[in-house]
């Protein structure tokens, strides 16, 4: 089903007996937040936030491989050093150009599927990760992108994007608004007839992602 994100066609959950290969998971990670600078290194409990967040998108049945996207920039160094000692994959590239820099990733690391997690969302629930990986895996070939935020009804802070990697690298070819390219998505699901898009919502009925915050955007 083709449309705008508005119109995306909802995607029924599913996952039971699928396999994880090719499915990559992209946390995009960087030190320089302009809104709360450093954030991914802040302290949760014993843990980073990102340390958080690697291990609760590692909890997902359905995600293959995990990886960090993150910058060339000298001030992202511990980024890449904590993913070392936590045996990690780590991509470094593009700064501002997001989708560069997925694309780029989801490529040396093989991605047939990616799903893409931003750092924010530190207390994601693995559920919600394989709820709308498993919408879009058990209809492959249906959709080229499958989100639970076109429109959101989860509390904000489980964002999940799905995508082919065929579409990413389409949105790759020609995006060139810079809205697209800093923001990875956008092309996707803004542009009319070019994508297959589907929507996974909350399965209790109702919409929180206006009223219930899960996720570190600032200080408070």
């Amino acid at each position: 089903m083709r449309g705008r994100a508005g119109a995306a066609a909802q995607a029924r959950p599913g996952g039971g007996g699928l396999v994880s290969g090719g499915v990559v998971a992209i946390v995009q990670a960087r030190m320089g937040s302009s809104r709360l600078p450093g954030k991914v290194l802040l302290r949760l409990g014993e843990v980073t936030v990102l340390e958080c967040l690697l291990e609760r998108v590692a909890r997902a049945r359905l995600v293959g491989t995990l990886v960090v996207a993150t910058t060339t920039a000298r001030e992202d160094d511990p980024i890449a050093t904590l993913c070392v000692l936590g045996d990690v994959r780590c991509y470094r590239g593009h700064a501002t150009d997001l989708l560069d820099r997925h694309l780029r990733a989801a490529r040396a690391c093989g991605a047939e599927h990616v799903v893409k997690i931003p750092s924010d969302c530190a207390l994601i629930d693995p559920a919600v990760i394989d709820r709308v990986l498993g919408a879009y895996l058990d209809r492959a070939g249906r959709y080229d992108y499958v989100s639970n935020l076109h429109p959101p009804t989860y509390p904000d802070g489980n964002d999940v994007e799905v995508f082919s990697f065929a579409a990413l690298e389409s949105a790759w070819r020609l995006a060139r608004r810079p809205l697209d390219r800093e923001h990875t998505t956008p092309f996707l699901w803004d542009t009319p007839g070019a994508y297959r898009l589907g929507n996974v919502a909350w399965e209790t009925g109702r919409d929180l992602s206006m009223t219930h915050r899960v996720v570190l955007d600032y200080a408070e």
